[in-house]
């Protein structure tokens, strides 16, 4: 049974998107995971997170996934 933190990581900030990096704990051992957010503001100006990228945002989630990626590649080196 996996168990999870509350806090990421590690987090990678890439315009509106962010990319979270979890270190979770599993019976084959830990390994990591990635969410993506998006930064947006509501109709009332308060700023919000979601998960849904519309096309201009996409270049920044390609970008916040190679650098997460180059993350845990070294990160993952050190156990």
């Amino acid at each position: 049974m996996a168990t999870y933190n509350k806090k990421p990581t590690h987090t990678l900030p890439c315009a509106h998107i962010r990319a979270s990096i979890w270190q979770n704990a599993s019976e084959s051992g830990p390994f990591f995971a990635t969410t993506f957010t998006r930064s947006f503001k509501d109709k009332s100006g308060a700023w919000r997170n979601g998960t849904s990228c519309g096309l201009n945002d996409l270049d920044a989630l390609l970008t916040a996934a190679r650098k997460a990626k180059e993350w845990i590649s070294v990160h993952a080196l050190k156990r």
